[in-house]
């Protein structure tokens, strides 16, 4: 039975659920992956309600309806391709039409209704919380990581950073080092 959850971002979310089905003794087939669990049939109905109830305790959620599950897709294969830095060399709305094999103008129209921004803007989001980790996290210089992130020049990813955070990468990146003295 396959079961899809909301609101898993990466390897912690997954580890999370893994201990929960562990700790209910929920038997899975295949792997574990971002969003989606396969259950063993054999599984108890009261057993798979208890792992429900548990999932929501970590704000999970089970989802049934066609257009979250899409919803949910695009944004675990965005999770996975920032968490990896292996950025498409096509278009993101190419890339991602090609991975949830639908028409990309459907998809982005379901993904702002149920969340209520772009696939552009989420796109954006990422990118910033990716730059982000990168800022604190490595000695990698600001064109450097703009070059990483795939964007057009440095200008235009600190144009972005500083909508988004309200500071430059600069001070973002002075910030942390202070921080961390």
């Amino acid at each position: 039975m396959k079961i899809n959850i909301k609101n898993m971002r990466g390897k912690a979310d997954i580890n999370a659920v893994a201990a929960l089905l562990n700790e209910l003794n929920l038997a899975y087939e295949g792997q574990l992956m971002l969003g989606e669990v396969n259950l063993n049939t054999a599984n108890c109905a009261k057993t798979v309600s208890i792992f429900k109830k548990k999932l929501e305790e970590k704000n999970f959620h089970i989802i049934f309806d066609r257009k979250n599950i899409l919803t949910e897709q695009v944004k675990h294969l965005l999770y996975k391709m920032f968490e990896t830095d292996e950025l498409p060399n096509e278009n993101y709305s190419a890339f991602i039409s090609k991975n949830v094999n639908l028409n990309y103008n459907y998809v982005a129209n379901v993904f702002s209704e149920m969340e209520g921004i772009t696939i552009e803007h989420f796109i954006i989001q990422q990118k910033i919380g990716r730059a982000k980790e990168l800022l604190r996290d490595t000695d990698m210089n600001i064109s450097q990581i703009a070059d990483a992130l795939h964007y057009s020049s440095i200008g235009h990813f600190s144009n972005q950073f500083k909508k988004l955070t309200g500071i430059t990468p600069t001070t973002y990146k002075k910030t942390m080092d202070i921080v961390e003295v």
